[in-house]
């Protein structure tokens, strides 16, 4: 049962880096702590349940639909809220930052409960009851394929950073926006781009999340949790070591279920977020 356990740990873990990954780039890159993350991770859910219920698509392709709306809607949000607060400076940048965000949280709260009530969705696939036997583990289909696919997000954002032009352009104004200014690059578009990407991550793990599991209206604050721990545990700079820190902490919450019962799943991850802000600031992967 404990194998059984650290395997579903593994899976959900996945789901962590994911999650993670958005929030990291918008912190890493704007200094900006975007605590409505979350709730961006829900309404991708509720995206994704809609677009499948309404279009008939498989889940995993809604993605195609999802990806591109959660792109264009981080768009909106920096033009009409963030672009104000990346003109202060970083000190400034957190404090009004998380003043918004708390704001959107609770919008989107309100607004998800009015639209579609409290109640939890999920997405309902011919294969979701279809299992992988090793042994005497059972792995869940849908839990694997959601994992893959968020591996191959990650793979898929570093590389776009690392070659990409405007990728490069990103690292660049994270590791020193004035510097950056100063070679001619467009910070500003940076910063949007940025965005715009952390909220296309959020909208990805919201539908892999309603595939494996459920959504509601009050998962947002969970999530926005569990990113910010997989944050502090894998530091700034790598997103695949943020999907890497995502499957410790899964791995860690499982172990932890196993050994002491499930109620204490959810406190290891709030041991983990303060040891390693007083062993390692800067994470196990921090640049």
């Amino acid at each position: 049962m404990l194998a059984q356990q650290l395997v579903l740990g593994l899976l959900i873990g996945g789901l962590y880096g994911l999650a993670a990954a958005g929030l990291s780039l918008v912190f890493g890159v704007m200094k900006v702590l975007d605590v409505a993350h979350g709730e961006l991770i829900m309404l991708g859910g509720y995206a994704a349940f809609w677009a499948v219920a309404i279009f008939g698509l498989d889940p995993f392709g809604s993605l195609a639909l999802v990806i591109p709306l959660s792109l264009l809607f981080g768009v909106v949000l920096y033009l009409v809220l963030f672009s104000f607060v990346v003109r202060a400076d970083e000190e400034t940048r957190v404090k009004n930052s998380l003043l918004i965000g708390f704001g959107l949280a609770l919008a989107f709260h309100a607004l998800a409960v009015r639209l579609w009530t409290a109640d939890e969705r999920s997405i309902v696939t011919p294969y979701g009851g279809s299992v992988i036997l090793v042994g005497d583990l059972a792995i869940p289909v849908v839990r694997l394929l959601s994992l893959l696919v968020a591996f191959l997000l990650i793979g898929g954002l570093h590389l776009l950073l690392a070659r990409w032009r405007w990728g490069k352009a990103i690292r660049a104004t994270a590791e020193d926006w004035q510097a950056a200014l100063l070679t001619g690059i467009d910070v500003r578009r940076a910063y949007l781009l940025a965005f715009a990407l952390g909220t296309g991550l959020a909208g990805a793990a919201g539908t892999l999340v309603s595939v494996g599991y459920s959504i509601s209206p009050s998962i947002g604050l969970e999530w926005t949790l569990k990113a910010l721990i997989v944050v502090v545990l894998a530091g700034l700079g790598s997103m695949l070591g943020t999907f890497v820190g995502g499957l410790v902490l899964g791995v860690a919450e499982a172990a932890s279920a196993a050994a002491f019962g499930g109620p204490y799943r959810e406190v290891v991850g709030l041991v983990i977020f303060v040891v390693v802000l007083i062993a390692r600031p800067r994470g196990l992967f921090g640049r």
